[in-house]
């Protein structure tokens, strides 16, 4: 193998495929980076076995071949040489050359043939969206997964399809996030489950100035493509919690609010809120009157907010952060939070369109 490559897209390539290697394993293969050079590109590969990202980039392709690099010394080294011009050749059956001006340097690296094969879907079924909707979408809801093992499959998002529209779903048994995105689809009624390690690494990747991106999904793999970058998944087994169930269906008491007066409120009551091992923030709703309250040991904050009203009268307590990571997400000027009593779960949407919805579980008040 030997190749001439700008050191900039070499760079560049390296830290997006770096994300899927390995960490703390047994296997140092898939610790490495894996260079695939033929015709005029560089085709850079690492997998995890869970995530596999690829990237390829224009070379000056004198001799192909293939070798697989260590991941995390690789990338610190040509991380240095991104103004660089930089020839790459394989010495030998293991030994990587790197030239760079009138300097070199040398790496140890390991047989292609041990690389694990990354699989593209098959027989997949296609959509077709916005990169932007689609990091939207990803952002608005992953931050509602489970982050510990009791429930395996709550760690993932779950991605159905219906009629042209994309729905995401997340939650950890205290919360849940719901996001609605318009698709090109097959007509066919999709459903799967995807890791939240893999889509938050999908979410930095895309490029959002692309005008498409294609998602295409089998019943074991994603494979992420948007034209300049591959990413592919496994798919989560096992099935999704009924999540239809858990939203109210009748509601006593609906507010609509303005988001950026309840997310700066609850940003200054979360101050004192998370010195109390609850980090609890109590809702009183009277006579159009949203008052938020939070106390500690160190003191307490009391926020009036006006509101519009409709329904009885409630007083009802949250986890602040819970409440602020949904504010954190929303671009709305105004939101609507639905009520069914002081022990049930509330609501949180769009005050004009169904593009999305929170719930979130409270906490039993101590009068």
């Amino acid at each position: 193998m030997k190749l001439i490559c700008e050191g900039l897209d070499l760079s560049d390539a390296v830290l997006k495929v770096l994300r899927a290697t390995a960490v703390r394993t047994t296997n140092p293969i898939l610790e490495g980076i894996k260079l695939c050079a033929k015709e005029d590109t560089l085709t850079l590969s690492a997998t995890d076995l869970e995530i596999s990202i690829e990237k390829t980039i224009t070379a000056d392709v004198k001799v192909p071949g293939e070798i697989v690099v260590p991941g995390k010394v690789f990338a610190d080294f040509v991380k240095k040489l991104s103004n660089e011009q930089i020839e790459l050749s394989l010495v030998g059956e293991s030994t990587l050359k790197i030239k760079y001006t009138d300097s070199e340097g040398v790496l140890q690296c390991l047989n292609a043939d041990e690389f694990p094969v990354i699989k593209e879907p098959s027989a997949p079924e296609t959509l077709t969206l916005a990169p932007a909707e689609l990091k939207d979408l990803i952002d608005k809801t992953i931050f509602s997964v489970a982050i510990d093992d009791a429930r395996p499959i709550l760690k993932g998002c779950l991605f159905e399809v219906n009629e042209g529209i994309l729905t995401a779903v997340a939650l950890d048994g205290y919360r849940l996030a719901m996001v609605k995105t318009p698709v090109e689809s097959t007509s066919k009624k999709l459903s799967c489950i995807i890791p939240a390690k893999s889509l938050s690494e999908i979410s930095k990747l895309i490029n959002t100035e692309n005008d498409s991106i294609n998602v295409l999904i089998s019943q074991n793999n994603l494979l992420i493509n948007d034209g300049s970058v591959k990413v592919s998944t496994r798919l989560l087994e096992g099935e999704f919690i009924n999540y239809r169930q858990v939203i109210p269906n009748e509601t006593t008491t609906t507010i609509i609010v303005s988001k950026a007066q309840l997310e700066d409120g609850l940003d200054r009551a979360s101050l004192l809120a998370r010195m109390d091992k609850n980090n609890l923030v109590r809702f009183d709703i009277r006579d159009k009157i949203l008052t938020l309250t939070s106390a500690s040991n160190i003191g307490n904050v009391t926020e009036n907010i006006t509101i519009s009203l409709e329904g009885k009268d409630l007083s009802i307590a949250f986890n602040a952060r819970y409440l602020s990571d949904c504010m954190h997400t929303i671009s709305d000027e105004f939101i609507k939070i639905n009520f069914t009593s002081q022990i049930a779960p509330c609501t949180i949407c769009s005050a004009e369109e169904d593009k999305y919805l929170y719930l979130i579980l409270p906490v039993r008040i101590v009068e």
